[in-house]
């Protein structure tokens, strides 16, 4: 089953996949199977593959392509966005051009963190997606908390009045509701392209942020089952009782969500779900 691209109305949940590993650092496909398989059975509406959550910047380029390969084939057409962040353009377009010719729904992209103006950000990233073409999807990442980038407004709808490939943003920025409310209201006031928005930080602020315009959620909080049923019932025109079942995992969301520890919760958490074989990240094993 060829997998769909992701479009400017996808909606729901996009869940950030861990990267399995086993006790030796090497990739664990057969825990990458179980994982997928959970994805599915929970009802998201897409994957999301080797973004912060996955550990990347572990990967060689050759074990990148390997688990993408491996989670595509797995999916049953579900659309995979695949993270191609990197400090070096050639990589991003070696890269992209891999993972879109096995199949891929799209890319994730985020700006290197060397850059500080706003001139600076825009021609780095505009930049890239000319290096990439107009015919590959891309999701815009907007996580200054990580990348210690900051995409002003005017930045980002440039961006999206100039590149009709950016189609999907990933809304991290902290605190980020006036943000994500601005770009709503300038792209219905200013008759623009209305991109799909989804929301990340562990899905900590969901209701608030789906009030303001968003359009699901992109993060890899261990019980996407929740995120599943909260997305449907906003679609479904009942934000009180979303926000009735979201408040029953907030707990465990904070908890989840720590800073420095949050990657070892979350692969621990999904270890006991019985999803994989151990829960060590990347960086705390001898490769």
């Amino acid at each position: 089953m060829t997998p769909q691209r992701f479009n400017e109305q996808s909606h729901g949940v996009y869940t950030i996949s861990a990267t399995p590993f086993t006790d030796n650092g090497a990739l664990d496909l057969e825990s990458t199977d179980s994982l997928v398989d959970f994805y599915l059975e929970k009802g998201v509406d897409g994957l999301t593959i080797l973004g912060i959550l996955g550990e990347a910047p572990k990967l060689t380029f050759e074990e990148s392509l390997q688990f993408t390969k491996r989670v595509i084939a797995r999916a049953q057409g579900l659309p995979i966005v695949v993270g191609a962040s990197n400090v070096s353009t050639l990589h991003i377009q070696n890269l992209t051009e891999a993972v879109m010719d096995a199949g891929a729904a799209g890319i994730m992209l985020a700006p290197s963190g060397a850059l500080k103006t706003d001139e600076q950000v825009y021609q780095y990233v505009s930049g890239v997606l000319k290096a990439l073409g107009s015919d590959v999807p891309v999701c815009y990442q907007d996580y200054p908390q990580a990348t210690g980038v900051s995409t002003s407004l005017d930045v980002l709808s440039r961006l999206i009045d100039e590149f009709p490939q950016i189609i999907m943003m990933k809304h991290e920025e902290f605190p980020g509701l006036r943000k994500l409310t601005q770009l709503r209201r300038h792209a219905e006031q200013n008759n623009k392209r209305r991109i799909s928005v989804l929301v990340g930080n562990n899905g900590l602020y969901i209701p608030q942020e789906m009030r303001r315009g968003a359009d699901g959620m992109m993060t890899g909080f261990s019980y996407p089952e929740m995120l599943v049923e909260v997305a449907r019932l906003f679609r479904e025109g009942k934000p009180e009782e979303a926000e009735d079942e979201f408040d029953l995992y907030l707990p465990f969301l904070k908890h989840e969500f720590q800073m420095g520890i949050s990657l070892a919760i979350r692969k621990e958490v999904l270890r006991r779900r019985g999803l994989l074989s151990q829960p060590i990240p990347a960086n705390l094993v001898q490769r």
